[in-house]
């Protein structure tokens, strides 16, 4: 049974955000059996210390899968979907397309996204923040203008709903802080039909679950 760390407690800002949320969430689509273990300093938790030895930054998440140790989101969300043809294609070119918008998910619009939040989150009382903060709204309203032109009138990024899809969709999460998206429409439809997916809803309480105790 593939085991998934993830947090066992985060800032209220990040609750619902944390990485993890993509790994459960594809491993739920998938089917596939798997168990979390917390990391933290409450009792019954794995120590941060300890758990360097499987994410060597201290980041979640990482599975393990019998003697496989894998981290980074993007990573495992791949390597869940290649068990999964209803995340992957088995066939080209609609594999390629999967893993291309997988990339652009990560490597163009959640860098953007992730600039504006740390700005929005860990540093709104800096005066340097204040000022870089119209550049990094401006960066973000852009990649979303051009995410939204290809989605219409599309409801999924490649076809039917894939890992893309998991991946794209919690980036946007990331702007629940503003109303950026909301500038967006078709981005909102398109956020919120990934999100009324079952396994999306299993996920997500998967995780709330760990922060209520």
């Amino acid at each position: 049974m593939i085991n998934c760390y993830a947090f066992g407690l985060v800032p209220p800002f990040a609750q619902g955000l944390v990485r993890d949320l993509r790994v459960r969430w594809a491993l739920e689509e998938a089917g596939l059996p798997y168990r979390v273990t917390l990391v933290g300093g409450r009792p019954g938790e794995t120590p941060p210390s300890d758990y360097r030895a499987v994410q060597p930054f201290g980041q979640i998440p990482a599975i393990e899968d019998g003697d496989l140790t894998l981290f980074e989101s993007g990573a495992i969300v791949l390597y869940v979907a290649e068990r999964s043809p209803a995340l992957l294609p088995a066939r080209q070119p609609a594999r390629a397309h999967v893993v291309q918008w997988m990339f652009a998910a990560l490597n163009t619009i959640e860098v953007a996204v992730m600039r504006l939040a740390e700005l929005d989150l860990f540093h709104a009382s800096e005066a340097w923040a204040a000022e870089r903060r119209p550049a990094a709204v401006e960066a973000v309203q852009r990649r979303l203008a051009e995410l939204a032109s290809r989605m219409s009138p599309r409801e999924y990024l490649v076809g039917s709903f894939s890992a893309a899809d998991i991946l794209m969709t919690t980036v946007l999460r990331i702007l629940r802080h503003t109303d950026l998206l909301a500038e967006q429409p078709v981005l909102v439809g398109y956020k919120e039909r990934c999100e009324a997916r079952p396994a999306f809803a299993t996920a997500l309480a998967g995780q709330m679950a760990a922060f209520a105790d």
